[in-house]
């Protein structure tokens, strides 16, 4: 099967506006932040030394807003792999509330890319052996 990489997050007031609920920019922040710290944490690639010589970006995002997270609520936000590719891993998310009622659910997929010399152009990239070892203790196949 796999694992969940697992992050809980409060909602400060910097996140929601002016309702007292999550403004949905900040979800994909709060997304993005997921991923960076499973990136350092679990695959042991930081985004500090990725961004030297290669890329991670999203090229695909899907979302669904279920419920309103309201200013003080902890989050628990899960994120596990659907497929690894050569380049790209597509992954699965869900934010869910202290009574694991879900926030927002959804995928997404990122290619890991590497820049040219000059940095003026990038081309995916195949993971290593190595990093595709690592992902894949997060993958889940679906029955």
């Amino acid at each position: 099967m796999g694992n969940y990489f697992v992050k809980e997050e409060k909602i400060r007031f910097k996140h929601v506006d002016y309702a007292g609920i999550v403004f949905y920019p900040r979800f994909l922040e709060m997304l993005n932040d997921l991923v960076e710290d499973w990136f350092e944490e679990a695959l042991e690639r930081p985004f500090s030394t990725i961004h030297e010589t290669n890329g991670i970006p999203t090229v695909d995002l899907k979302v669904q807003f279920k419920k309103a997270a309201r200013l003080g609520e902890v989050l628990t936000k899960s994120l596990w792999v659907k497929n690894l590719g050569g380049a790209s891993v597509h992954c699965g998310f869900r934010f869910a509330d202290e009574k694991d009622i879900t926030c927002l659910e959804g995928e997404v997929t990122l290619v890991n890319v590497a820049f040219n010399e000059e940095r003026n152009d990038i081309k995916a990239a195949s993971f290593s052996a190595e990093m595709k070892e690592k992902i894949s203790k997060y993958l889940f196949h679906e029955l």
